[in-house]
């Protein structure tokens, strides 16, 4: 691999123009793989939850405070997004409120699943796993040190 730049030009490098080019570019192949499923990364996590759920099921209230406790997107667009699940036929929700995943959102989800495994190994190809832990550690100090938060599902 070739680094763009020497070890010394690095360690003078801004973080927030790295970090935001990881996410840019990491995020952009996440969610182009997902838009493959006709999938929204929102969506996805979704269907995790909700197949995460007692008996592969949750109430809407419990997907949406879950996720909106790590997105910036608010509970509007989640609930757009599960209703247009829905409407697709990918989940069904009774008249508590409580969804599920069709067997075609099952299918689509297990799909998905698969993919997102060789999308995940692609984008930690030449990195180990003791790199990886610690690059999440040194972005988690920082994070903190500027009072952030730093927590994950």
């Amino acid at each position: 691999m070739n680094y763009s730049h020497s070890d010394e030009e690095l360690v003078r490098q801004p973080i927030g123009y790295w970090s935001w080019a990881a996410h840019s570019a990491v995020v952009g192949h996440i969610r182009a793989n997902l838009a493959e499923f006709g999938l929204t990364q929102p969506q996805w996590w979704v269907l995790n939850q909700v197949l995460a759920g007692p008996d592969g099921r949750r109430p809407r209230t419990e997907v949406v405070g879950i996720l909106r406790g790590y997105l910036d997107i608010g509970g509007g667009p989640l609930d757009e997004g599960i209703d247009e699940l829905v409407v697709r036929g990918l989940l069904t929700e009774d008249d508590e409120r409580v969804l599920a995943l069709t067997p075609q959102g099952r299918d689509v989800r297990d799909r998905a699943a698969e993919r997102q495994r060789t999308v995940r190994d692609r984008i930690h190809e030449g990195v180990d796993d003791e790199e990886y832990v610690a690059v999440l550690k040194v972005l988690q100090r920082m994070i903190h040190n500027v009072g952030g938060n730093a927590w994950h599902h």
